[in-house]
């Protein structure tokens, strides 16, 4: 009989012998031991099973982040379903696409919003719609708590679903990424090891389980590894502080190293048993890896992933394997390829920009019943085309550049938004800073500055950019900037860029 592939059987055989120890400390007090997340997962699992719903069912959560979303999560899997997790910021025409395009058979969600989403999910023909609240509460539990706290792990293969991720959907109508559980396992093995994990790491979880980063690399990580989880409900700088004397691992967005940043309390003293801090889901500025190096004494290691692939490339964590440099995210992870290639699909010479490719067993099978977008987003040879554009060094290591997306082709040039924000976030005054193009009537497009000043600087956007000017080629340099209080992101803290963009559409062809 071949061993069972589902991700579930993996994580549960890591549970450590004591399954009496602590797993899981949150900020409210609470302490969930290892058999805890056993008995409780089998629970929800037997529930699942007991709604009679058709293999390879959806389960949607769109709920606050806690420790019962995450066993709703591990039961899934261990039920043989696919998770589908929904971020907390969604509205209901967003969820209302959601719903409709993935058909889950049920439906998880926080009791303020019941009214109006059952009535969504009803109307879209869920069966099953349950509450859950971050307080413990809610109809899911309830139900749960009849059944037996012993499950039989339904048996997957490495191929079969174990997750959709729908992406962030900068552009145009989200997609949903389906990830198998071959994908997740193998990702989390290679980072076990390249991340160096050891028995006595403990990680604070300070991050969503809506996306790629908090719910499958922090917490596949944990978990694997046998490791308790410092777990926060909501980023706090100075709970993270506090905990940090007492863990190993912290896994961040750029967003927060600045925030803790501001914090007096960030010393090397308080830093002093961490071992890891990695950083990631959006571009850390080098600014940034340079104070915390200042501050804490330690490097922070950044990496790279996506949520159709999960983590791709990563900067060394051993030194052994070599420097990890501020500004790359490293080079290509073990059995995973990367490649930089021209508009023509040919491979480009160590330096130059080009498109980002990969593969590898953790690149996703495609996009939920959209075939042609799965057939237009790998190439002829099966590699899959990012949409993230940069360059790989002569030692292999990768610095995004920016989204095909963003490139601006002004009067013909290819202008790459990255290397503006670079000169501009280098600038005295400058917190930091996003470049877009918008149509031109003379060049097709204009370049924009929207720059960001650092608290009580009074910036004037007409200096910055005659300083570009005598920095770079004349036809990157911006016809307009505009100084702004902050940047719209994302939950994950990716500036969103298509915002701007709409903002500052007419400003040229007015």
């Amino acid at each position: 009989m071949t061993a069972n592939a589902n991700l579930f059987a993996a994580l549960r055989a890591a549970f450590p012998d004591d399954l009496d120890a602590a797993a899981i400390e949150t900020d409210t007090g609470l302490v969930y031991s290892w058999r805890d997340l056993e008995r409780a997962s089998a629970m929800l699992a037997n529930l699942l099973a007991s709604l009679d719903i058709p293999a390879g069912s959806r389960v949607a959560a769109h709920t606050e982040k806690s420790v019962e979303a995450l066993l709703l999560y591990l039961a899934t899997l261990r039920a043989g379903l696919v998770y589908l997790p929904l971020n907390t910021a969604y509205q209901q025409a967003e969820l209302a696409y959601f719903i409709g395009n993935a058909e889950p058979a049920v439906v998880v969600c926080a009791s303020r919003n019941f009214p109006w989403l059952s009535k969504l999910a009803f109307q879209s023909g869920v069966a099953h719609v349950f509450t859950l609240d971050d307080d413990r509460t809610g109809t899911l539990l309830e139900r749960a708590s009849h059944f037996s706290d012993r499950h039989e792990i339904a048996v997957r293969g490495a191929d079969d679903l174990a997750a959709i991720l729908y992406t962030s959907g900068t552009t145009g109508r989200s997609k949903g990424a389906m990830l198998s559980h071959g994908n997740l396992l193998s990702n989390a093995q290679v980072l076990k090891d390249f991340w160096d994990w050891q028995p006595g790491d403990v990680l604070i979880h300070a991050l969503p389980i809506f996306h790629v980063h908090g719910l499958f690399v922090a917490s596949h990580g944990a978990l694997l590894n046998g490791s308790k989880m410092l777990w926060l409900g909501k980023f706090d700088p100075r709970a993270v502080i506090e905990r940090l004397p007492r863990a190993t691992v912290f896994m961040g967005v750029p967003t927060l190293y600045v925030r803790l940043l501001q914090e007096g309390g960030l010393t090397r003293a308080a830093c002093a048993r961490m071992r890891l801090f990695i950083s990631g889901s959006a571009p850390l500025l080098i600014e940034t890896f340079r104070d915390w190096q200042d501050r804490t004494g330690h490097v922070i290691l950044e990496r790279y992933g996506m949520s159709e692939t999960v983590m791709l490339t990563s900067n060394p964590c051993r030194a052994g394997d070599g420097q990890r440099v501020g500004g790359t995210v490293g080079p290509a992870l073990p059995g995973v390829g990367v490649r930089v290639v021209d508009d023509g699909g040919a491979r480009l010479p160590a330096g130059e920009i080009g498109h980002v490719q990969v593969r590898g067993p953790n690149v996703f099978g495609g996009y939920w019943r959209m075939p042609e977008k799965t057939a237009e987003e790998f190439t002829a040879d099966g590699w899959f085309r990012t949409g993230d554009v940069g360059r790989l060094d002569a030692q292999g290591y990768l610095t995004i550049v920016g989204r095909s997306k963003d490139l601006i082709i002004s009067g013909g040039y290819n202008v790459y938004p990255a290397e503006i924000e670079g000169y501009l976030n280098d600038m005295a005054g400058v917190a930091e800073s996003a470049v877009i193009g918008v149509p031109h009537p003379d060049f097709g497009e204009g370049v924009v500055a929207v720059i960001v000043p650092k608290p009580g600087v009074a910036l004037d956007a007409e200096a910055l950019v005659a300083t570009l000017k005598s920095q770079i080629a004349n036809y990157k340099v911006p016809k307009r900037a505009f100084v702004v209080a902050d940047l719209p992101r994302n939950a994950m803290g990716k500036v969103q860029k298509n915002l701007l963009r709409e903002q500052h559409q007419g400003l040229f062809t007015r």
